[in-house]
C-alpha cells in the first residue's frame, strides 16, 4: 500500500472481513482482495464491512463511508509486479497468513509481526513503522470497554431535626 495505508486504517478492515464478510475465509478473502482485482488496490474501502455488526460498520471508517477503489487494468503482459527494487515506492505491506496478516511496516523490510485474524477489529494499531518489527509486541491498544453509568444507591431521606430518635434497648 502507498501512504495512505496505515495499518489504523487497514487493519481493522481487514480483520472485520475475515471475521465477518468472508466467515474466517483466509482463502476467500485472498482471492477477493488478489485474484479478483489483479491490478491491485488504489485504496481499501467500507465495502469490506458490509456482514460486519453496525457497530463496527458505524465505528472503523471513523465517518469515511467509501468503497475500496482498484487500479485500473493494465494491457495484457503489462501486470505491476513488485519486487525488491520496485517495493521502495510502497510505505506498508500486508501479507496474508493462515494464521493473521503480517504487517511489514518499512520499504526493505524483509519480514515483519502478525496480527491473528482473531484480533478485536476495534484495536487501536500505531502507524510507526519502527514499531512493527518481528519478536516485538503488536503496536496496538484496546480502546476501553463502554461502560453504562451506574446510579448511586438510594440513600435514605435525611433526617430532619424533629423527627424522632429511635431509641437504644
Amino acid at each position: 500500500m502507498h501512504s495512505d495505508g496505515y495499518p489504523s486504517h487497514h487493519l481493522p478492515l481487514l480483520l472485520a472481513a475475515h471475521q465477518y464478510t468472508f466467515g474466517k475465509d483466509t482463502e476467500a478473502l485472498t482471492r477477493y482482495l488478489i485474484d479478483d482485482a489483479p491490478e491491485g488496490w488504489s485504496s481499501l474501502g467500507t465495502d469490506l464491512l458490509v456482514h460486519a455488526p453496525g457497530f463496527l460498520r458505524d465505528t472503523l471508517p471513523r465517518g469515511h463511508h467509501e468503497p475500496g477503489r482498484r487500479y485500473p487494468e493494465r494491457s495484457p503482459g503489462e501486470r505491476l509486479v513488485f519486487t525488491e527494487q520496485t517495493a521502495s515506492r510502497l510505505d506498508w505491506a500486508y501479507v496474508l497468513h493462515p494464521e493473521g496478516i503480517e504487517v511489514i511496516g518499512a520499504p526493505g523490510s524483509a519480514r515483519g509481526p502478525i496480527v491473528a485474524w482473531d484480533t478485536d477489529p476495534c484495536v487501536r494499531f500505531r502507524d510507526t513503522t519502527s514499531l512493527w518489527k518481528p519478536g516485538r509486541p503488536i503496536p496496538g491498544t484496546t480502546p476501553p470497554q463502554a461502560t453504562t453509568r451506574s446510579t448511586a444507591p438510594a440513600q435514605p431521606p435525611p433526617v430532619s431535626a424533629s423527627a424522632p430518635r429511635p431509641r437504644a434497648h
